[in-house]
């Protein structure tokens, strides 16, 4: 399909996850992708492994085979697929069938393609069909294992039709190497040919110029052999030499220059026949001024196989039978293998050495080598039909996967569309009562948790081990809602992969962040409740530990006493005993008091004002962790939890609140569910609490009877009533008479 040329094409976004992304809902969308400004993609590059997502696919987009997808390996596949199809139909809907008319054949290239398809049909036993399915291009490489020809330009054994270039070929893997073949066999390219015939030239060459050189070859067929015993002994045969030159240089040499007894004791105790190493380092023989080199008596023993074979291909082929080897014959003997030594220096085409020279000679003196060409052009004319047929294998895997790509690299609609998961959700962890699906899978906990702690998400990392089999994983689980009281390492679940997958989870790190706002709300009473609990274990423990050591502390004081002799206790301190009692009641005077003062103070206020003096005691506890929390949250960020996999995350794509509650599911009972609220096996309720309540209730009633808060109250709320009652009555009550003053006193009556 053609793209349009249109430079004004409406881009159409939705805003979801804190940030804009565009909308890949129309074939236009795709047809101008290229267009898209790519900072307003969601992701640069991912990786190709850890996702769940077709490998093969990913396989064919990163073309340059680096392990990563990249921005322009996504639009050379959107493009080429674009160019190729007529309607993008199936690939809109990620279609695991082609139909074989959405082939745009009115291009050489479709043409091909379309031709492709239906003979690859044909291969499959369909040649009818019109639609081309996943499975059809499945495993492409078996249709082509059986031919002998596939136009990759390598030649496997069984491409030659007699036994005699199939001979040379696995010849030439032997000695140049092989190149696998699209079926996935060895095999030779031309390359392997070229290397193989040029070092079997060279070498014949070398070799031409030892033939008939007796300075070369002094020894004649057997000097190679010769040499490689030359070589053997000749830095030992120096060095014997120059030791008995230093003895006659200076008799006070001779001795430290041969094995010391101190040498000899300290082989002494070993197995000497283990011990060649040590005996391998001692000179060939005794050590004297001016001593010729002994050729029978008195050698080494860990040299005298190879002196034997010295003997018998050297010194008697050049001076006949010895017993010893003077210095000037040993000169001599060097100077012969000299031309050698060169020669051998400048060898050429050892590769094709193992074959030995008449084979070689063989080989270059036939036509062999224009047969193998011959092979190698039979294989090409294939090329442009199976490369068209590994083309629409690629294009039948992209109808199918681009568009679900493109939904999790130019945009993160999947991970934020509901009922969808996004390629990088590797499962579903279960665990302390909950789902959380946000879980990605991690090459190691070390590199990937420092980054992924900045993604103030609530990280927990796991080792899976898949049941009756050796698989293991790790995977790293963010935790969106619920609390963390439970949550610990070595806690254990089940995952779930995204095939349904079962594997044994065990959490081995957290990375501790907020998780919910109403875990802040309640997380400074559960410190409180932990500290007075620490406090009252402490406390325990002290007082059990000054019994255990006064009980210890009496029973010693009383072995004392009796061996001492008993002595009357001393006499009870009432002083001691009243100003102890006094300490106690001053300590709790001021506890009274200081609740007095609370209570008095929450009486004295007006009804209205009393639900909101409790809020805001509530607030001041529980408002700075839920602030903290909120404003943590609201910087929860998926980006560093995939950077650190290796992804390019282009945007901070946050998870907030609302949505972060969708990612983990808490445990709920069905709708319609019947529940049973009696537990036979709930802690019977012991009655002290209740009446320690009471007790305190009546307590505090007494004391703010005591001090008229109540009587306070109770005014107020006659008052109320009362201005209430006057407020209702339709008419005013009368004014009371004024009493009479003592000018206005009423006359006595007469009698």
């Amino acid at each position: 399909m053609e793209n349009t040329p249109n430079t004004a094409h409406r881009w159409r976004f939705c805003r979801l996850g804190g940030f804009d992304q565009v909308r890949l809902e129309r074939a236009e969308d795709l047809q101008h992708l290229s267009e898209l400004d790519q900072k307003l993609w969601a992701a640069l590059s991912c990786p190709v492994n850890g996702l769940e997502f077709d490998s093969r696919t990913l396989a064919m987009l990163d073309s340059d085979s680096d392990g990563r997808v990249r921005v322009q390996e996504v639009l050379a596949a959107v493009n080429w697929t674009c160019s190729v199809l007529n309607s993008l139909d199936s690939l809109m809907a990620g279609s695991s069938e082609l139909p074989l008319q959405a082939i745009d054949d009115s291009t050489t290239e479709g043409q091909q393609l379309l031709a492709s398809a239906r003979q690859l049909l044909s291969f499959r036993g369909k040649p009818e069909a019109d639609i081309l399915t996943i499975e059809d291009v499945a495993d492409t490489s078996l249709l082509l294992q059986d031919s002998a020809f596939n136009g990759d330009g390598i030649i496997p054994v069984h491409a030659a039709e007699d036994e005699e270039i199939r001979t040379l070929i696995e010849e030439i893997m032997a000695c140049v190497g092989s190149d696998e073949d699209r079926s996935g066999l060895p095999g030779i390219s031309r390359e392997r040919i070229e290397l193989f015939f040029e070092s079997a030239r060279l070498y014949t060459e070398w070799w031409a110029k030892a033939t008939g050189n007796a300075d070369i070859l002094p020894f004649g067929e057997t000097t190679m052999d010769a040499a490689a015993v030359f070589s053997t002994l000749k830095n030992k045969i120096d060095d014997f030499f120059v030791r008995c030159s230093l003895a006659a240089f200076d008799a006070k040499a001779e001795d430290p220059l041969n094995p010391s007894i101190v040498t000899y004791e300290a082989i002494a105790g070993q197995d000497l026949h283990a011990a060649t190493e040590e005996l391998e380092r001692f000179p060939l023989a005794h050590i004297q001024a001016a001593r010729p080199l002994p050729l029978k008596e008195g050698l080494n023993p860990a040299w005298a196989g190879p002196m034997k074979q010295f003997v018998t291909m050297i010194v008697a082929p050049s001076f006949g039978s010895l017993d010893q080897l003077e210095e000037e014959q040993w000169q001599q003997i060097k100077a012969n293998f000299a031309a050698y030594e060169s020669w051998s220096a400048e060898k050429a085409g050892a590769e094709v050495e193992p074959l030995g020279l008449e084979r070689i000679q063989a080989i270059l003196q036939s036509s062999q080598q224009e047969r193998l060409e011959q092979l190698i052009e039979r294989d090409l004319l294939l090329t442009e039909q199976v490369d068209t047929i590994v083309k629409v294998e690629k294009l039948v895997h992209f109808n199918r996967d681009l568009y679900r790509l493109l939904n999790n690299f130019v945009a993160f609609r999947d991970f934020y569309a509901q009922g969808s998961k996004a390629i990088f959700q590797s499962g579903t962890l279960f665990i302390d009562g909950r789902a959380c699906e946000l879980c990605v899978k991690v090459a190691g906990i070390d590199t990937h948790s420092p980054l992924a702690s900045l993604s103030r998400t609530y990280l927990a990392y796991c080792n899976c081990k898949r049941r009756n089999s050796s698989e293991t994983m790790i995977i790293a689980a963010a935790f969106t809602g619920g609390d963390s009281d439970n949550l610990m390492v070595g806690r254990n679940g089940v995952f779930y992969d995204a095939k349904g997958d079962d594997w044994d989870a065990t959490i081995v790190k957290i990375i501790d962040h907020p998780i919910s706002v109403s875990q802040a709300f309640w997380s400074p009473y559960k410190r409180i409740g932990r500290m007075i609990g620490e406090q009252i274990e402490k406390f325990a423990a002290a007082k059990d530990k000054a019994v255990d050591s006064s009980a210890s502390a009496g029973i010693a004081d009383v072995g004392g006493k009796a061996a001492a002799g008993a002595k009357p206790a001393p006499p009870f301190d009432v002083g001691k005993f009243a100003g102890i009692f006094a300490a106690i009641g001053l300590a709790l005077g001021a506890i009274g008091t200081a609740i007095a003062a609370i209570i008095g103070g929450f009486m004295g206020l007006p009804l209205w004002q009393m639900p909101l003096a409790f809020g805001g005691i509530i607030l001041a506890i529980s408002g700075p962790s839920m602030l903290i929390a909120f404003l943590k949250l609201r910087q929860r960020n998926l980006g560093p939890i995939l950077d650190a996999n290796g992804w390019a995350v282009n945007t901070k794509a946050s998870i907030n609140i609302p949505f972060g509650a969708t990612l983990t599911k808490m445990a709920a009972l069905p709708k319609g569910a019947e529940r049973t609220m009696v537990d036979p096996f709930a802690e019977k309720k012991t009655p002290w609490k209740r009446w320690v309540f009471l007790l305190v209730l009546l307590t505090a009633l007494g004391y703010a009877w005591n001090k008229g808060y109540i009587e306070q109250i109770s005014h107020k709320i006659t008052a109320r009533m009362a201005g209430q009652t006057s407020d209702s009555q339709t008419k005013p009550a009368p004014a009371p008479a004024p009493a009479p003053s003592q000018e206005q006193k009423p006359e006595p009556k007469a009698k």
